[in-house]
Parts: structure tokens; sequence; C-alpha cells
């Protein structure tokens, strides 16, 4: 091509050299060919051309009247089908541009430079809307908010999708903006997903498509529906037919992956680290490392084993390996991040998770991270404007620059994380602004309910819903709360804490693996499981009900119940066994209290306490809330999070059952 001098002639022949050199990794040289400005005057021209070639497909007898009102067919229909043939030459011409802004974008991409990349593959779907790889980068690569996504959706010109038959043009068009559809973000338009996904599956028979299985898991992941989605994920890796491998992901010289789509495998690692399966992670990796050991996915599996089992340096030296084999795998860097937020190293994690806001752009989960490490280190207004700046991707807000306005959040929500406005609630906790964090949290759920995420998955956003309300004195809408969050989590399936930061309980390191998946993690790496959530809500049911008048054996049970749950171990035991002594010696104190009542009424002498139980209880609030806070602080009450209420509930109930006096 280069000796006939091809290249400079022939469109075709400048595509297919572009495209030889990025298969080589010579960027450079592909781009030097392409040149570097986008034909953006295609834009418009191309969408007439294609009208005028479906009008002329769409009538092909074109006749005259001639003046004695008979009708006669042209004579030059030798130059009909020029201009036919001229105007397919056109369209083909316009389909080469198109790819040519492909390659364009995957160049800049490759020199990191992703504004230009993305001006590139808009350039490319906006010029040929059946551009899709181009419309595929955009997507995977998060080059665009939610809300913009949808825009960009809807000023494309599926019309011009041109066809012989006028009405399989229309049907092909239709076709093709329900396929981009499937492909956006899945907190952008719900009900839009929804509908698309429905209507491919249906009408068009593609219920057992690879592609849109993989939306629907996308869709289940979302929803903390894990298991659900794992089912998904495992029946597309067991079919038969694999989905064609994106060779323009995998660096030159790759060996060849086990024949399914490598996107397939995050989502997939994301679902088996969330149920905790250790030994299919195990056998997974093996069966990669084996068959695909050139592959980033395959370093990526086996990161994801290393931190499902609480090897924190091993997996962050695996996915620090997947991260420099495919620097767009966003996967890769976010659980990179989260092996220096499980070890508490906040600064460290505040970098890679920089690092990976400004390669995906569009996500809002870096930005989400980012706050929880903030608040992690007390840094509270740094915090809100990271979960403000998530959630306003997530959701499709528009940012205006006037700061924070809850009556904007806790408006009419159409979309967006609910995750997000949990943080925010949590961090509105911590500044004492309890008003507004309660209904955010209730915003929270009810956004969740909205998405049909599984109920078990917010049990401890209703736990900090619960811990806001007792705060504000409201102890029996508190206790109701704890009460749904127990019921919810003991008759479910068995829950993970994924995606919650609690606030009584509170833990900074996030775990979730990919873009695609829901932040949080498993009790391996966030420190609680099930088993910790459920000891904590008992925990805090006895809290409530020590406030409350006459409920001191309720919360003896209820603390009683929690010792059980918890054990006597670091993880929020030792606190439970403190309150649960504590609160026998009131509710002994009651009983004696009631004993001595009753005496009285019969006229019976009551004995005295003892000068040793007067020392032994003190004359003060203040000697019992000091002894109550340095046993608080063995039992590691700043880890925990339990804030000084406990202190406060336990010197009221001591002052209230002492006698008068003394």
């Amino acid at each position: 091509m280069a000796r006939k001098d091809l290249i400079e002639r022939s469109l075709s022949c400048r595509y297919l050299a572009a495209h030889c050199y990025i298969k080589q990794g010579r960027y450079e040289q592909a781009l030097s060919i392409l040149g570097d400005e986008n034909p953006t005057h295609l834009i418009t021209s191309s969408h007439n051309a294609r009208r005028k070639l479906a009008h002329v497909n769409g009538n092909p007898s074109r006749h005259v009247t001639l003046r004695n009102g008979k009708t006669s067919h042209r004579s030059d229909r030798i130059e009909y089908s020029e201009e036919r043939e001229r105007d397919r030459e056109q369209e083909k011409g316009i389909k080469f541009q198109a790819a040519m802004c492909y390659l364009r974008g995957l160049c800049f991409a490759k020199r990191n430079a992703f504004d230009r990349a993305r001006e590139c593959y808009k350039d490319a779907v906006r010029i040929d809307v059946q551009c899709f790889e181009a419309f595929d980068q955009l997507m995977k690569n998060s080059f665009m908010s939610p809300a913009e996504e949808l825009a960009f959706l809807e000023e494309l010109d599926f019309e011009s999708v041109q066809h012989d038959d006028p009405s399989v043009a229309q049907e092909a068009a239709h076709f093709t903006k329900l396929l981009y559809t499937t492909r956006l973000s899945k907190y952008a338009s719900p009900t839009a997903l929804s509908d698309a996904t429905e209507t491919l599956s249906t009408h068009y028979n593609l219920a057992d498509n690879p592609d849109l299985l993989l939306t629907r898991a996308e869709v289940l992941y979302t929803q903390c529906r894990f298991h659900e989605a794992l089912a998904i994920t495992s029946s597309i890796l067991n079919s038969q037919t694999a989905a064609p491998i994106d060779s323009s992901s995998s660096a030159p010289g790759m060996a060849s992956s086990l024949g399914h789509n490598p996107t397939l495998y995050p989502l997939h690692l994301a679902c088996l680290y969330e149920t905790s399966s250790h030994n299919t992670l195990f056998l997974l990796s093996h069966t990669l490392s084996q068959h695909a050991p050139h592959e980033p996915y395959t370093y990526l599996a086996i990161g994801t084993y290393y931190l499902s089992t609480n090897r924190i340096s091993e997996a962050r030296r695996f996915f620090s390996k997947a991260s420099l084999m495919d620097p767009h795998s966003s996967a890769a860097w976010i659980g990179f991040a989260h092996t220096f937020a499980a070890e508490g190293e906040h600064d460290q994690a505040i970098a890679a998770y920089s690092t990976a806001a400004r390669l995906f752009q569009g996500s809002h989960l870096p930005q989400l991270f980012l706050g929880m490490q903030h608040l992690a280190l007390n840094n509270m207004q740094l915090a809100l404007e990271y979960c403000v700046a998530a959630y306003e991707m997530s959701s499709g807000t528009t940012h205006t620059g006037e700061g924070f306005d809850p009556a904007k959040v806790l408006g009419g929500i159409t979309g967006g994380d609910p995750l997000v406005l949990n943080e925010l609630g949590v961090i509105l906790y911590h500044q004492s602004n309890l008003q507004v964090a309660v209904k955010l949290f209730r915003q929270s759920l009810v956004l969740a309910g909205e998405l049909g995420c599984s109920p078990t998955a917010w049990v401890a956003t209703r736990a900090n819903l619960a811990h806001a309300l007792r705060r504000l004195g409201r102890l029996d809408e508190a206790l109701a709360e704890f009460d749904e969050g127990l019921r919810t989590i003991t008759g479910g399936s068995l829950f993970n804490p994924a995606d919650d930061r609690r606030i009584e309980l509170y833990n900074a390191g996030p775990s979730t693996l990919a873009d695609t998946a829901r932040s949080g993690g498993s009790g391996a790496v966030a420190g609680y499981d099930d088993r910790n959530l459920i000891g904590s809500i008992h925990t805090s049911r006895g809290l409530v009900l020590l406030s409350m008048p006459n409920r001191t054996h309720e919360a003896v049970l209820a603390l009683h119940e929690a010792v059980r749950v918890l054990g006597g171990d670091a993880s929020g035991g030792g606190v439970a066994s403190t309150l649960l002594g504590r609160a026998v010696e009131i509710w002994a104190m009651e009983e004696e209290g009631e004993e001595g009542t009753m005496a009285q009424e019969l006229g019976t002498p009551h004995a005295t306490q003892s000068p040793r139980r007067r020392r032994r209880f003190g004359n003060g609030n203040e000697g019992r809330a000091t002894r109550a806070n340095d046993d608080m602080s063995t039992g590691r009450k700043v880890e925990l999070g339990l804030d000084e209420a406990a202190d406060e509930v336990l010197g009221a109930a001591l002052s209230s059952t002492l006698p008068q006096g003394r």
C-alpha cells in the first residue's frame, strides 16, 4: 500500500494501515496516518446522504408523464444507476471515516488524552450510528456520567440506519436504539433499561443472548442480588456458545482466552467475592493461570481470591499487575485501591482512588470511595464534597456550585445509587444534622426499594436510621427500625454487609471490585460479617431499651443475646459484655427498690444499703460516667464507634434507680 501510494488515495487502505499499526502497538504511526482532527462536517451530511439513499432504494421505479398523458420510464436509466452507485460509495466512505474516528480515539486513549479520546468516540457514533465499537468504548470506560449518556443517546440519529426495505430500516433503527440502551449505566434510567431488556428478550427472542444476560447480571449486581447475578454469569461461562473476544482491549501477543468475552470476568469475579465463594475463586484463578496466563483478568482473578481470603499484600501485588497490563481496567484500579483501604492506609488509598477517578471520569464510584476515606479521616468537608459529586454523577443532578442542598436531594429522585444517600446521611449524622440525616436514610431505603434491591443489603442503612432517631430522642421509632432490621436479616438469606458504612460500627475500608459492581465488600475485608451486624443491632436495642422506662429487663435480654452472638472477642463482644454487666446491676437495683417499696407498704423493715455497696456505685453521675468511659475504652469503644450516648444512658439509668438523698 505504501509503494503504490494507496494510503493517501483510498480511505479503506488508510483505515487498514492504521489498524495494522494499532495491532502492532505502534500508536504514534497510526495517529500520523489518521490525523488529529475528526471530520465533524460529516455528522450532518452523512444523515442527509443516507436519507437520500433510502429514498432512492424505496422508489426504484421513478417515471415521468408525457404531454399526451402517457407514462414513460426515464431514458437515462444508466445515469440513475450511476447516481445510485455514487450514493453507495459515499455511504461506504462515511463508514470508513467513522471507523477512523474510532481508531483515533484508541490512539488518544493510549496517550492518556481521555478528553480527546471521548470526543473521537462520540464523533464516530454521530457520523455512523452503527459504529458500535466506539459506543462500547464510551460505555465500558465510563467516559460520561449517567445523565450525559442519556442525553447522548437521545441526540443520535437512529433514523439514518438504511435498508432496501423502508419498513425493515425502521425496525433496524428501533433495534439499534434498544441495544444501545442496554449498555447505559444501570443508574441512568432503570425504567428505560428494563423496558429495552424486556423487548429484546421477548419481541426479538434474545433471552438467551450472552450480551443481554450480562446486562441482566449487571442490574442484579447493582441491586445487591449477588446470588442471582452469579447464577447468570455462571450460566454464560458454562454455555457452549461464548461471546466473541474484543481483541482491541488486549495487548498484542496475548494468548487467547477461554472463549468468553473478557468483560464478563470482572462481574463474575465480583459475584464470587460477594458470595464468599473462596473455593470457586481459587479454581477459576488456577484455570485462568494455566490457559490464559497473559490476560489481565487472570491476575484480576488471583487478586480477588487473595482479597477474599484477607491476604491483602498478595492481592495488592496482583491487582497492580493487572492494572499495568490493562491501564484502563477499572476493576483492577478499584481493587488496588481497596487493598490500601482494607489496611487503613487512607492516604495511599486516596491516591489510588484519585487515579481511578481521573481514568473513569463518568463513574461515581471513585468519588464515593474518596468520600468514604475522608470520612474515615474525619475530614467532613472533603467527604461531603466528594459524596455530593458522586450523588450528582449517579443521579444526573446538575452541579450548581452553590454547595450541598438537602432539599434537592430529598426531591423526586428518578435514579442514582442509594449508597451515596446513605453516605451523605452518615456525614450529616457526624455533623449533628440529625433531622436531615434521618430524611436521607429514609430516602436511601425508598430508592433501594424502587430499584428492586435486596432488603437484606440495606439492613445497616436501617440501623443508621435507627441510631439517628435514637439521638433525636424518638426511641419508639428507633426501636421499631432495629426490630425491622433484625426481622429482615434473620428472615432472609445469609447477609453479607456489602455496601453499608455503619455509623456506630463504622469501618472505612470499602471492598467493591469493579465499576459495574456495587460498592462494599465481604466480612473478610470490611471486618464485619453477618454475625457482627446482628450482634451490634442487639447491642443497640439494649441501649435504646435502657433509655426507656421500665424496660431494663428487656435491655438485659437484648444485651445477653448480643454477647451470645458476638462472643467475647474484640469485634463488639467486649462492649456488649460491659453494657450487659451494667444493665444487670441496674436491673438488680430496680428489683431491690421494688422490694423496698413493697416492704414499706407491708410495714416490714427493709435492709439498708451497705457502705461498701454505696461506695461501689458512688454518689454522683460523674464518677459513674468516668468508670463507664474507662470500661468502654477497654472494649475498643473508639474503633467500634459507640458514641457517648451509651454512657449517658447508663448514668441516667443508675441515677434514676438509686434512692434519693444518697
